[in-house]
Order: C-alpha cells, then structure tokens, then sequence
C-alpha cells in the first residue's frame, strides 16, 4: 500500500491524498482531532461560514432517516472573522490544511465573507462557496439553481484571493450548466453534491420532525449516494477538464473508490462521522487498500475510469 501515490491535484491546489472532511459535518475546527490525526487527511472542509454570526435554525435540527438523516441546522457559526481569531490557529496548530467553507443570503454577503478570509495562512488552501443556500438573491431559488447568479457568486468570491471550489446542489436538473458557469466564472473545481431536499413527519402526533417545519430539511448519508454518483458521473462526462470533489454517503473506501471511478478526483466524507467520527481516516485507509489490490500505482488514475458492464 506504501507504494500506491495518492498524490491529489485540483486546480492549483495539491493535497497528499483525496479523502476530506465533509463542510457541515466537521465543525469549526478541532473536533475530529481526538479521533483522527487531521494532518493525515487531505484537508478538512470547515462548517459554512457566513460574513456574519447567524444562530442556525430552531430545534429539533436532526432526525435519522432509513440510510441516512434529515438536518435543518440553518449554518449556524460565529461568522469567518470570530472563526480565523478562534479556530483557525487551532487547525494550523494540528497541522490540517483548511478548506473555508463561506455562504450567505446575498451576493454582497459572499464577498463580505470573502474579504474576511483575504490575507489567511497558507494552510488554507482553497474556499468552497456554498451555493446551496435559500433565500438568496436567486429569484427565491438556491444560487446553486442559476447559473448566472451562481457564476456571478464566484466573480465575487474572488475578493478571498484563493482557489475557489463551487458546492452544487443535486435539486435541479442543470447541475451541468451550473458547473459549466462556475468554471468559467473562475472556481477550479465544484463540489458534488449537497443535500437533497426532504421532509420528516411524526406519523403519530402529525407534527413535522424537525423544527423548520414545512421549509423541511436536506437528507444526507447512503441513501443518497447513488444520486451523487450519478451527478459526478454526468458532469465528468460533460465536463471532463474540471475536477469534481464528490460527496454524498461515503462510508467505506469502496464508496470513496466508485466515486472516484465516475469522475471526482477526490472525495469527502460526512455524514457517517456522526455515528463514528474516525470514518474519515478508515475510509482513506480502505481506500488506500483497496487501490492496492487493484493494482494502480496512482490513485489519480481510478478518476473516471469505468467501463462497461461484463457480460453475464
């Protein structure tokens, strides 16, 4: 396994290997750092952070669902400036290399948000702008629906003065036109996918599971996963000179692995930390093992590398 290179390129930015945290799913900063050494992952993709602190959405947030959970945190966080002064120095200090993750309600509020992370150490290596927000100025659409507005989000994020990666959402069905308008506003790879929209309801009592009520929540973990392979997969093929991070119920290195094969030239792992918060590092490891069995010298090798079904 030693011998495998798990050497990651996307964009400008190079990492050691292609497992990564999931944005949402992590925290701020620090909190895996019991469980896993984070200096071992290939980064560690921050909790959304807008130009401000925003307190999230009311209780209950969370309700697990059959293969997987339901959320409506509402991208709770202290705002990017409480975060470099607080948490930032603690992921340096772990040795990580730091993806921001930055949203907002508006266009302006992504390049506030993005002024704000100007001038960070070099261990933050990229921004992902989270476009899978609501309530922006997309015509009551998430950005991430429209891709002139979602281009014109990434012009603005420019203002961060780092590689910018898009984080798509799979609830619409021009995630390829999106990914198209990103790139050629500027992000150097995009992020597949974010949650899909859902809705929990107790049968008994009647009342909505979670406490955005009808707004609903985004579903996340294996359930999804098939959809984010179909995604990465489709804007590969379309797209293939943009690199694609695919995200969407990855638990074990063979899910990291049949990612990587329909497209993604890497991968992050969410979800699944929540019931055990070390699966970002045994995914890498199986991962690790897995294209060892196979036989490839270079784990950027399995990107988009499928073929045919075998004949039975």
């Amino acid at each position: 396994m030693s011998g495998i290179d798990l050497t990651t390129t996307i964009g400008s930015v190079t990492l050691p290997n292609p497992v990564m945290t999931a944005s949402g799913t992590a925290g701020h900063g620090t909190e895996l750092g019991a469980y896993v050494d984070l200096s071992s992952l290939g980064a560690v993709v921050v909790k959304s952070l807008a130009a401000y602190p925003w307190d999230g959405n009311p209780a209950l947030r969370t309700h697990g669902t059959h293969g997987g959970m339901i959320n409506s945190v509402g991208l709770q966080g202290p705002g990017v400036e409480a975060w470099r002064r607080e948490q930032l120095p603690r992921l340096v200090d772990a040795g990580a290399r730091v993806v921001a993750s930055i949203w907002g309600r508006s266009i302006d509020d992504y390049r506030r948000a993005a002024e704000q992370l100007a001038g960070c150490p070099s261990e933050v290596v990229a921004v992902e702008i989270n476009l899978s927000c609501p309530n922006t100025e997309a015509g009551g659409e998430l950005l991430a629906h429209d891709p002139e507005a979602s281009a014109a989000t990434v012009e603005a994020v420019a203002a961060a003065g780092l590689p910018r990666w898009a984080k798509l959402s799979p609830n619409t069905s021009r995630v390829a036109e999106v990914a198209a308008a990103v790139h050629a506003a500027g992000a150097e790879a995009v992020t597949l996918v974010n949650t899909l929209l859902g809705m929990a309801i107790d049968p008994v009592s009647g009342a909505y599971r979670l406490g955005s009520g009808e707004r609903g929540g985004g579903v996340s973990g294996p359930s999804i996963h098939p959809v984010a392979v179909r995604i990465v997969h489709d804007v590969h093929r379309a797209l293939p000179e943009l690199p694609v991070i695919g995200v969407g119920g990855i638990a074990t290195g063979e899910d990291a692995v049949e990612m990587l094969r329909a497209g993604a030239t890497a991968v992050q792992v969410g979800t699944a930390t929540f019931a055990d918060p070390r699966t970002v590092a045994k995914v890498l490891a199986e991962l690790t093992a897995l294209a060892g069995r196979i036989g490839v010298a270079r784990v950027a090798d399995l990107t988009g590398a499928v073929r045919p079904p075998t004949p039975r």
